[in-house]
């Protein structure tokens, strides 16, 4: 693909209330983190540009409130997404086993297609000392499902910017599938074997 050509995607960062969601979308788009924690209500929109294999890519990534009663909107923002993160926090057991949870409702949400639905897990705040959910466990929740699992740290900066560049490039890869066959569906004008008729 041409760098110049630009393409949108719309990417969801979901799970539990507290796990570092938004903290993790600003360490990504403004290379910051805030120590004072407030929660989304609905959800929130910011956008970043990136290059990815050679093409330009605006994701908008839409932080989602980890409440149980936004639970329901919330499953609203999923139509139309084009990858999520899943998110819990290490040092809350509860908060890994609710990924069953909200994976289950983002898979209800999303339309199924050819390609599978782009996914990264990621268990944030391994800065801190107190974790509840081993290493191990994760990985093998998500290598059971084969999704990509990041251990990561919005404080520290760690493996925030590789998370959302992987889910980014499966999220292009589907893209790019959906749109390849849908160019292919469209060529197809007449049916096989059949025989077009002259005029004259």
């Amino acid at each position: 693909m041409n760098p110049r050509k630009k393409v949108d995607l719309k990417l969801i960062i979901i799970g539990a209330l507290g796990v570092g969601k938004t903290s993790l979308l600003h360490r990504f788009v403004h290379k910051t983190f805030y120590e004072d924690y407030q929660t989304t209500l609905g959800a929130s929109i910011l956008s970043k540009m990136i290059i990815l294999d050679d093409t330009t890519l605006k994701l908008q990534i839409w932080d989602t409130g980890g409440q149980e009663r936004f639970r329901s909107m919330v499953s609203t923002f999923y139509k139309g997404s084009d990858g999520c993160i899943l998110a819990f926090d290490v040092t809350d057991l509860e908060t890994f086993e609710a990924l069953e949870t909200w994976r289950g409702d983002v898979l209800a949400k999303t339309i199924p297609m050819e390609q599978s639905y782009p996914m990264v897990v990621l268990g944030n705040k391994i800065d801190l000392a107190d974790r509840q959910v081993p290493t191990e466990v994760a990985q093998d929740w998500c290598k059971e499902k084969d999704i990509p699992y990041f251990e990561v740290s919005a404080k520290n900066d760690i493996n925030v910017v590789q998370a959302f560049e992987m889910l980014a490039s499966r999220a292009l890869s589907r893209y790019r599938s959906v749109l390849e066959n849908y160019l292919t569906d469209s060529i197809k004008l007449s049916p096989e074997g059949q025989s077009k008729s002259s005029c004259c």
